[in-house]
């Protein structure tokens, strides 16, 4: 939590906006569950509220209940690519709710916001993911679709180099993995 704080503060320094540091840390909740993002949520408020910013900052959500899985799928369409149109239908039908929560939460409720583009969330996404360790099927994805949208592989390379020092080794070069064979797979379909 120290380090989110300083971090935190360096940040708006160099110019990242409030708006975008809430952002990250509400994307998280999507990846990391609120448990593990709700005491990162107050320090945020916490640190915003001590360099003297208004809180709340403004509303940053553009879907609502009645569009949110709409809205949702089109993000996952415009990031993944078409074949994302149907997929919330899909899988066994005891669990095929959870790929509709994916549409209409994760991508609709969060991916909708202003605030941060597709690039940008998607690179946190990848983050997150390399950072918590063991959804590397995930990361695989998220990897492939952050070089869809123009994230490259040297990009990602780079991420990777600077969150090092803060996941360690092992996660690192999972993420590392993971990016070769998404490189590999677009390369093969190319």
């Amino acid at each position: 939590m120290n380090e989110y704080k300083a971090m935190m503060k360096a940040s708006l320094n160099f110019g990242v906006t409030p708006v975008e540091i809430k952002e990250v840390v509400y994307q998280a909740v999507a990846y990391l569950g609120i448990g593990r993002v709700f005491d990162f949520l107050h320090a945020t408020n916490d640190v915003l509220t001590e360099k003297g910013i208004p809180l709340p900052l403004e509303g940053q959500a553009i879907a609502t209940t009645e569009n949110r899985l709409e809205m949702g799928i089109q993000a996952q369409v415009d990031i993944f690519g078409s074949q994302m149109a149907e997929f919330y239908k899909s899988g066994p039908e005891e669990s095929r709710h959870i790929n509709q929560w994916l549409a209409d939460n994760c991508f609709g409720d969060y991916y909708t916001r202003k605030g941060l583009d597709y690039k940008m969330r998607e690179m946190i996404t990848f983050c997150f993911l390399s950072a918590q360790g063991g959804c590397e099927p995930q990361l695989a994805s998220h990897a492939a679709a952050n070089m869809r949208i123009g994230n490259d592989k040297q990009f990602l390379i780079k991420i990777i180099s600077q969150c090092l020092p803060y996941i360690g080794y092992p996660r690192s070069l999972n993420a590392l993995r993971c990016v070769n064979e998404a490189a590999d797979r677009i390369a093969e379909n190319k």
